[in-house]
C-alpha cells in the first residue's frame, strides 16, 4: 500500500521546490550580468535556506529533498559560479553544498558514493580539478619569477588569490579521489591504482584517473623544480637572503601532492623521493610554516626528511603563546623548603587558560624576581617530581637522568594527580622553552605518542629483563621445550610489601613456556611490565600535558611529529661537558677589561673545576645547568662578569634575568677560588648569590 503524503510533508516539498527555484533565478541573473553588490550575498543566503529545509532525521525523506536539488541542474551552476572567483561566493556553504550534501547529513556511511555515483563524479569534477590544477601551475611559475627577480615580490592580493585556487583544489582534488576508491572497491580492482602503460587497462580504469595521475606528476615536476630555484636563491645569497612569503605556498601544494601520491601505485615512494631530494628547502618551508598545525599533521609521514628545529617549530604551534598581559600574570609566591607540595597546589588547581599566561615566581623571603627565577623554578620543581625518592618516577639504571612512570607509584593516594601536575609542568616548560634537566626513557615517550612498545624499547628502563628476554628468545629449541626453565605465563611483582605471581594472559599459570609459544611470552611480559601497570600514570600525565596545548586532541601528535633525541634537547639540552673556551667567548664585560687579574683568575678557577661544578656555577649565574645543543651560542643572550662594588671579600651575587655575575675584586687568586668554589656546590647554587 502506497503511503500517503500528509499536508504537511507537502508543504515541506513545495518549499523546497520554490527554494531550489528562487536559487536558480539568483544564478542565472548573475551569468547574465544582472547582478549588483548584493547578488554574491543573496545567492549565499539561498543555499543556507535550501540546506536548512533538508530533514536530518529521515534519511529517506532527506535523500528525496536532495535528489530534487540534483534533478534542478543547480549544482552545476553553483560549480560553476564557485571557481570563478566571484567574490562572495568562496564559502563552506557552497563547497559542502556542491559535493558534500549526503556526506554532511549521513557521516556515518561507509562510503560517499555508490559506483554509478562514483562514475559520474569523477567525469564531471575532473575538468574543475583540471582548471584549478593548471592555475596551480601557472601561479607556481609567477612565484618561481618572483624569486628569480629579487627586486619583484608576488602581491598580497596574487597570494591571497592563490591561496583560494589551493583551497579550491584541495576541495575538489578530496572527492575526485574519494569517488575514485569508491569506484575501484565497487569494481573489485586492486587498491592503489595500478598504472601500467604495457598493460591493458581492465575497463574501470576511466581516462579521468589517469589523467588525474598526469596532473599529479605535473604538479610535482613544478615544484620540485620551484623547490631547486629556491634553494639556488638561497645560496647564491651568500647568507643574505630573506623568506619570499611567496614560498610559503609550496608546503601547501606539497600537502595535496601528499595525498594524491597515496592514490596510486609508486606515487608515495616518488613523492617522498622529491623530499630528500630537497630537504634543506623542506625544511626552511616547514620553519617558516605559519599556518595551523592541522595542515602540518601530513609531515609525521615524512619525519626523516625533516630535521631537529623543523620538528620543533612544528610542535611548538601546537602550544599557546606565552600570554605576557601583565593583568593576567599567573602570580606564585613559593617557600623553598615546601617547593614541590606549594606548586602543586598552585598548578594543578589552576584553569589550564590560566596557566597559558606568563607567570611571575618569588621565593619567601627572597628579593630575586623575573625569568631567571622561573627558569630556577621550573628547574627545581622537574628536578623533585622526578626524584625517586618521591616514587613518581624510576631512572634508567644507566642513565639517571631519563625517566618512566614507577609501576608503586600508587602507594601514593594523590599519585595520579601529581603525574597529571607534572604533564603540566612539562608542558609549560617546553612552552617556556626553559630546560629541565631530566628527559624520558623511550617506553614512556613512545606511549605518549600512542605506539607499541616493543622488546628492543626496554633495554635502558631494565637491562636485565631485555637480557632475560633476548636469551629466551635465543635459547636452542630442545632445551625450550624440555621445560628446564620452568617458566609459565605469570610474572612475580612486590605490592605492598609482599610479593605475588600475577597471570599474563587467562590460565597464563598453567601455560608452560615453550620454543612455540616464547615469543608470546616475552610479548605479554614486556606489556605486563611497560604498558598495563603504569598505563594510568601515563593517561594523567598525558592529559595534563594535552590541557596546556592549543587542543587537548593534539597530545600525541606532538609526542609523534618528535624524535626521542628532540625531546631530549628540548628538556634536557647537552650533556656535554661546558666547554670553557665557548664559554669565554659569549662573555662580555662591564668594569672589568678582559686582562684584568681578577677575569684571568676567575677563568683559570673555572678551568679547574669538575663538569659538575660548572653547571652549579652556571646555574648560579643563569638559571640554566643544561646548555642547548649549539653551546652558549644558543643562549637567548651573552653573559656579563659585572664588577660589584661589595666588599671584597663577600660572595659573588648574581642576575639570573640579565645573565649578569656580580664579582667583587678579589685581592687575590685563593680568595677567587675559595668564594667561586663555595658557590660551586649544589646547596649554595640556588640562592641567586643573595649571601
Amino acid at each position: 500500500m502506497a503511503e500517503v503524503m500528509t499536508c504537511k510533508e507537502e508543504e515541506e516539498y513545495l518549499q523546497t521546490i520554490q527554494a531550489i527555484n528562487d536559487l536558480e533565478s539568483s544564478i542565472i541573473r548573475l551569468c547574465r550580468g544582472e547582478s549588483d553588490e548584493s547578488s554574491s550575498k543573496d545567492i549565499v543566503a539561498r543555499v543556507e535556506d535550501f540546506l536548512s529545509r533538508i530533514p536530518r532525521n529521515n534519511l529517506e525523506k532527506s535523500m528525496e529533498h536532495i535528489q530534487i536539488f540534483k534533478s534542478s541542474g543547480v549544482a552545476k551552476g553553483l560549480v560553476s559560479l564557485y571557481i570563478s572567483h566571484i567574490k562572495g561566493l568562496r564559502g563552506d556553504c557552497l563547497s559542502n553544498l556542491v559535493y558534500l550534501l549526503e556526506t554532511n547529513c549521513f557521516p556515518n556511511r561507509t562510503r560517499y558514493f555508490d559506483n554509478a555515483k562514483a562514475v559520474s563524479l569523477i567525469e564531471e569534477l575532473f575538468p574543475l580539478v583540471d582548471e584549478l590544477s593548471c592555475k596551480l601551475l601557472q601561479g607556481l611559475d609567477l612565484i618561481m619569477k618572483s624569486s628569480l627577480c629579487r627586486l619583484y615580490r608576488v602581491s598580497a592580493s596574487f597570494r591571497t588569490s592563490f591561496d583560494c585556487d589551493i583551497i579550491d583544489f584541495a576541495f575538489f582534488s578530496l572527492h575526485l579521489r574519494k569517488a575514485i576508491e569508491d569506484h575501484m572497491r565497487s569494481e573489485g580492482q586492486l587498491f592503489p591504482v595500478r598504472l601500467n602503460d604495457n598493460i591493458d587497462k581492465p575497463p574501470c580504469y576511466l581516462d579521468e584517473i589517469g589523467k588525474f595521475h598526469a596532473i599529479f606528476f605535473s604538479l610535482q615536476v613544478k615544484v620540485n623544480q620551484c623547490l631547486r630555484n629556491m634553494e639556488k636563491d638561497i645560496l647564491d645569497s651568500n647568507g643574505e637572503w630573506e623568506f619570499n612569503p611567496g614560498w610559503s605556498h609550496y608546503l601547501s601544494v606539497l600537502e595535496e601532492l601528499n595525498k594524491i601520491s597515496k592514490l596510486y601505485q609508486g606515487s608515495v615512494e616518488e613523492f617522498s623521493s622529491i623530499l630528500r631530494s630537497n630537504q634543506f628547502t623542506f625544511n626552511v618551508l616547514i620553519r617558516y610554516s605559519k599556518r595551523g598545525f592541522d595542515h602540518h599533521k601530513w609531515l609525521c609521514e615524512h619525519k626523516d626528511v625533516t630535521d631537529f628545529e623543523s620538528r620543533r617549530h612544528l610542535v611548538m604551534m601546537m602550544l599557546p603563546k606565552v600570554n605576557d598581559d601583565s593583568e593576567g600574570l599567573h602570580k606564585m609566591l613559593i617557600d623553598r623548603l615546601q617547593l614541590l607540595t606549594e606548586s602543586f597546589e598552585y598548578i594543578a588547581s589552576a584553569k589550564p587558560k590560566c596557566l597559558c599566561n606568563d607567570r611571575f615566581v618569588e621565593f619567601k623571603s627572597e628579593v630575586a624576581i623575573g625569568s631567571g627565577v622561573l627558569r630556577e623554578w621550573f628547574f627545581l620543581v622537574c628536578q623533585a617530581l622526578f626524584n625517586p625518592q618521591n616514587a613518581l618516577f624510576l631512572a634508567c639504571p644507566y642513565d639517571r637522568q631519563r625517566f618512566f612512570p614507577n609501576p608503586a607509584s600508587k602507594l601514593n593516594p594523590l599519585n595520579l594527580k601529581y603525574f597529571g601536575f607534572c604533564g603540566r609542568m612539562i608542558a609549560l616548560a617546553i612552552m617556556h622553552e626553559v630546560q629541565v634537566g631530566i628527559t624520558f626513557d623511550r617506553v614512556f615517550f613512545l606511549q605518549l605518542a600512542g605506539e607499541l612498545i616493543s622488546l628492543e624499547d626496554v633495554s635502558y628502563a631494565d637491562p636485565c629483563l631485555y637480557v632475560s628476554c633476548k636469551k629466551i628468545l635465543e635459547m636452542d629449541v630442545d632445551f625450550m621445550d624440555s621445560d628446564a626453565l620452568g617458566l609459565t605465563f605469570v610474572r612475580e611483582v612486590e605490592e605492598f610489601g609482599s610479593r605475588k605471581l600475577v597471570e599474563l594472559c587467562p590460565g597464563g599459570s598453567t601455560i608452560v613456556v615453550n620454543s612455540k609459544n616464547r615469543e608470546e611470552y616475552v610479548e605479554l611480559l614486556i606489556q605486563h611490565c611497560f604498558v598495563k601497570s603504569i598505563s594510568e600514570q601515563v593517561a594523567y600525565f598525558s592529559r595534563g600535558f594535552g590541557e596546556i596545548l592549543c587542543r587537548p586532541r593534539l597530545q600525541k601528535i606532538f609526542f609523534q611529529t618528535l624524535e626521542l633525541k628532540d625531546l631530549d634537547c628540548m628538556l634536557l639540552g647537552s650533556d656535554r661537558a661546558i666547554c670553557v673556551e665557548d664559554w669565554k667567548a659569549h662573555t662580555d664585560y662591564d668594569g672589568y677589561k678582559e686582562s684584568d687579574d681578577q677575569i684571568c683568575w676567575f677563568w683559570k678557577v673555572v678551568e679547574g673545576m669538575s663538569s659538575e661544578q660548572r653547571r652549579v656555577l652556571l646555574f648560579f649565574w643563569i638559571s640554566v645547568k643544561y646548555l642547548p645543543v649549539n653551546g652558549f651560542s644558543g643562549l637567548p643572550s651573552r653573559l656579563c662578569i659585572c664588577k660589584s662594588s661589595r666588599s671584597r671579600y663577600r660572595l659573588p651575587s648574581s642576575s639570573t634575568c640579565f645573565y649578569s655575575l656580580y664579582l667583587p675584586p678579589y685581592p687575590s687568586l685563593a680568595i677567587m677560588q675559595q668564594r667561586l668554589i663555595l658557590i660551586s656546590q649544589e646547596h649554595l647554587g640556588c640562592s641567586y648569590g643573595n649571601l
